[in-house]
């Protein structure tokens, strides 16, 4: 398999940044999103769980009634594709058994051969004591990053987004009753040529300040 050399990956992150305005005339080519999108798909997540569903908006009047509700940014309308990041909530039983029994179909296994691995999971998720809701979310940052990543690779912009009223996403995209809630959203598509932001250096701390070696 080939591979990107340290200096190519390092050109892509160095290259990526939080898009403020995205050229709305340009779109993802269907085989540059379908890349985009399998590779989100295939985002780990703890016990391999997936307690996530991925809302890829190109509607654009939905994408444009998003911007009220996103403290006014514009990137949810001007983008090609708007991904909105929504975390399963009340994680039950029928949850988990959908899950082994997927497991059984693609590992050609039964799911009473993972009846250990099925009390591990209820166990702790479903303890009283654990917070599956928030757990749920943070399964989702692991997604938006897999997601900023791979664009990055492909030479196509981001912009993370915390920035928005949740309940009102939500009841936009429908997300109560599918048993999800919205937690983090990503636009996705091509920087215009004139986002001043584009040519402004990043700011990180040194390697020496966060990095520490044991």
């Amino acid at each position: 398999m080939k591979t990107l050399s340290p200096a190519e990956v390092l050109a892509r992150f160095h290259w990526r940044y939080a898009v403020k305005k995205f050229d709305t005339a340009r779109r993802i080519p269907d085989d540059v999103w379908q890349a985009i999108e399998d590779t989100l798909v295939l985002t780990p997540s703890s016990f391999g769980l997936q307690p996530w569903k991925f809302i890829v908006i190109t509607d654009q009047a939905i994408k444009a009634s998003l911007v009220p509700c996103s403290w006014g940014q514009c990137q949810p309308s001007d983008c090609s594709h708007m991904v909105v990041f929504a975390a399963r909530t009340d994680l039950n039983e029928p949850d988990i058994d959908a899950y082994l029994a997927r497991i059984a179909e693609v590992r050609n296994t039964t799911v009473e051969a993972l009846k250990g691995f099925r009390k591990a999971m209820t166990g702790t998720l479903l303890n009283e004591n654990f917070d599956s809701n928030e757990w749920a979310a943070r399964q989702c940052y692991i997604a938006i990053g897999q997601l900023m990543a791979i664009a990055a690779v492909m030479g196509v912009d981001t912009c993370p987004m915390e920035g928005f009223d949740t309940k009102k996403y939500d009841d936009i995209l429908g997300l109560p009753a599918m048993g999800y809630r919205s937690v983090i959203s990503c636009p996705v598509g091509y920087r215009a040529a004139d986002d001043k932001y584009a040519a402004v250096p990043k700011v990180r701390f040194k390697s020496s300040d966060v990095v520490v070696r044991i």
